[in-house]
């Protein structure tokens, strides 16, 4: 989010109340006297309540990951890169598979990918509006031309790895745009079409959905081995078309 609260005048704190108190002091005075002390009194319905709600829309699409099925192959990684950058470096891709070599399977490898969040901090952290939400289609991306490079982005995504990365080579933040804007790919991308690392994981563990999943605070993984050849192994997972387990 990117809007600004409306002031009466520069350097004021916030819209007076009465004429006499701004609605930040009141506040803050809140803390001090107490809700109770203005229950039923002239405040009340005038100052509780913001002046403008601002919001922003639910992105149309998103990726999910079941690590439990990830081999460690890093071919998202590398084919998000190939796609959006021309080059196969996994330090641009903006998709991201962390290994602990001290865990056991299934604990040792994790799959770090944008949620898309319904309330973006990456977004609301962008003085320029760089990153924002795709009017059209509400995926959260990146203007790269309007990005100065403070990095606030970067350091307010709550995930680590942060979902929004910095691109050291072209000096501009970067992250999953659902391939929205893949500029080395003669497919379409986006929410309508097609996502390259969906496309050549061969194990199936990233799926795409329109439908908001329910999110916590760790994210969303989700089992995409149930019902499959996983089951046998006693992890649920299957053989489906086009070579991909499960």
């Amino acid at each position: 989010m990117t809007g600004k609260a409306k002031t009466d005048s520069p350097g004021s704190s916030g819209p007076t109340v009465g004429g006499t108190l701004s609605r930040r002091e009141f506040v803050t005075g809140l803390g001090g006297v107490g809700i109770g002390a203005v229950l039923g009194g002239m405040f009340l319905g005038t100052v509780l309540l913001p002046d403008k709600v601002f919001a922003i829309q639910a992105s149309s699409g998103y990726l999910l990951v079941d690590t439990k099925k990830c081999a460690g192959c890093q071919s998202c990684m590398m084919a998000c890169s190939l796609t959006h950058h021309g080059e196969t470096n996994q330090s641009l891709s903006r998709i991201q598979i962390t290994q602990d070599p001290f865990a056991k399977f299934p604990d040792d490898i994790e799959i770090a990918q944008c949620r898309q969040c319904a309330y973006p901090s990456c977004v609301a952290a962008c003085p320029t509006g760089a990153m924002h939400a795709d009017p059209k289609t509400g995926v959260r991306t990146v203007d790269e031309s309007k990005c100065i490079g403070c990095e606030r982005c970067v350091n307010a995504c709550p995930f680590t790895p942060s979902r929004a990365l910095w691109n050291f080579e072209e000096k501009h933040a970067q992250k999953c745009d659902l391939c929205e804007g893949a500029k080395f790919w003669d497919e379409v991308g986006g929410p309508e079409g097609k996502r390259a690392c969906e496309e050549v994981c061969p194990m199936g563990a990233i799926k795409f959905t329109k439908d908001l999943p329910q999110q916590s605070a760790t994210g969303y993984e989700t089992d995409l081995r149930t019902g499959t050849a996983w089951d046998t192994l006693g992890f649920g997972g299957a053989l489906k078309s086009g070579g991909h387990l499960g």
